[in-house]
């Protein structure tokens, strides 16, 4: 059967796209895969000397971002995603250099996912070389079997060589544009089997899920009970006021209309008032300042609400999603509220973005309040720390509290914000 031009040259720009891929790959087993993995074992080895304390930080944002570069080959390059399976980074704002560097190293080497990642680089030298040359010796021997003839022809070389050569092409011509794929997907399968979450991280993180879910839900079905209530006893029963005294007023207009005019000017003042408290709602939603000046300039303003003096280092990015941006604002306003509760006389706020040590972190939005009060803030069922980190919660956020007895406070906060 004859191939039309067009479609033998897609072919054959198919199997070279995987012949180089898979040459790429090979490269990288032997030049990143091997030091990587040399650099963690002795990383971890040395840490009884201080030495892999200190160079923890480092040989973890390359061993991550390494596998996390191979979660998006493979997802490109064969349709397989894998998902980054690293727990979150702990708070380490208000701890020394050297507690830091401590739970840093805990933090790493105390997760599965990290010896996952060694032994995915480990076995990658072997198999990524090995599934890595296959796509480029297919294509080799493609190229053999059209220049066997013409090449024992011009060089007069032995005929057994050149006729096994073309024997082996005749057989892998064919199959060459149609091989080199799945032997990445091979390979993309099998980085899957162990740089894809374990199955304990899983079920972990789906109980993380349902319970914060579980949170919102009892936190929504509060918020709308307040709101009832807020409406029942605020706007709803000035409005109903309003109406009687509008009714009175058309009564008396014509007998008494000094006392008419008292009851409307009372009805005035009544809807001025229910109109308050209808703002006063709405604001407890999502307030509208938000919507005005953005996250940047609501905090600021939220920041003269307060009968404290306060310091403002704001490095707040451009296009928050909505409910983040309200969640950010309603937590620093309770994390304002607890500093003038407990005493404080200076309150510091920092919010900024911070960037992943490694390509498997996501980017957060890190804030936190720092006051000067007498301390012992804890984060107990019902309060208002509690009520942030719930509201946290349901970003996937967190919220940590450092609060010696006798201060300073710390309320750090942290959001997903990719």
């Amino acid at each position: 059967m004859r191939i039309s031009r067009p479609i033998a040259r897609a072919r054959a720009g198919k199997a070279l796209t995987s012949a180089g891929r898979g040459l790429l790959l090979a490269l990288l087993a032997l030049t990143v895969s091997l030091p990587l993995f040399i650099a963690g074992v002795l990383g971890f080895a040395y840490s009884a000397t201080g030495i892999g304390i200190l160079i923890t930080p480092a040989i973890t944002r390359w061993v991550r971002g390494f596998a996390e570069r191979e979660r998006r080959r493979a997802a490109a390059w064969s349709g397989v995603r894998i998902a980054s399976p690293y727990r979150p980074r702990p708070d380490t704002s208000g701890d020394g250099a050297m507690l830091r560097l401590l739970r840093s190293w805990r933090w790493v080497w105390g997760d599965s996912a990290t010896w996952r990642d060694l032994l995915w680089l480990f076995v990658n030298i072997p198999v990524g070389l090995v599934l890595g040359l296959l796509p480029a010796y297919l294509v080799a021997l493609s190229v053999q079997f059209v220049l066997a003839v013409p090449m024992l022809a011009v060089t007069g070389g032995s005929v057994a060589y050149w006729w096994v050569a073309f024997g082996l092409g005749a057989v892998t011509l064919p199959l060459t544009p149609f091989a080199g794929g799945p032997i990445l997907k091979a390979h993309a399968r099998f980085s899957a089997s162990l740089l894809s979450p374990a199955k304990q991280t899983l079920a972990a993180r789906v109980g993380a899920l349902t319970e914060s879910r579980s949170q919102v839900l009892d936190s929504s079905a509060s918020e709308l009970r307040r709101i009832e209530r807020d409406l029942h006893d605020g706007a709803q029963t000035r409005i109903a006021a309003l109406g009687l005294n509008i009714g009175l007023a058309e009564q008396l207009v014509r007998q008494d209309p000094d006392a008419a005019v008292a009851l409307l000017a009372e009805a005035r003042e009544s809807s001025g008032l229910a109109l308050a408290d209808l703002r006063n709602l709405v604001r407890g939603i999502h307030p509208p300042v938000l919507a005005e000046r953005g996250l940047d300039g609501a905090i600021r303003a939220l920041a003269l609400t307060v009968p404290l003096p306060v310091e403002l280092d704001l490095a707040v990015p451009d296009a928050l999603p909505a409910p983040i941006e309200s969640a950010v604002y309603f937590a620093l306003a309770e994390a304002f509220a607890n500093a003038v509760k407990h005493g404080g006389n200076r309150i510091s706020v920092h919010v900024r973005r911070v960037e992943p040590d490694s390509l498997g972190e996501p980017i957060l939005l890190v804030a936190s309040v720092r006051d000067d009060g007498r301390g012992g803030a804890r984060v107990q069922p019902g309060g208002g720390l509690d009520g942030i980190a719930q509201r946290l919660a349901a970003f996937d956020g967190g919220l940590a509290v450092h609060s010696p007895a006798g201060g300073p406070t710390i309320v750090s906060m942290e959001l997903p914000c990719a």
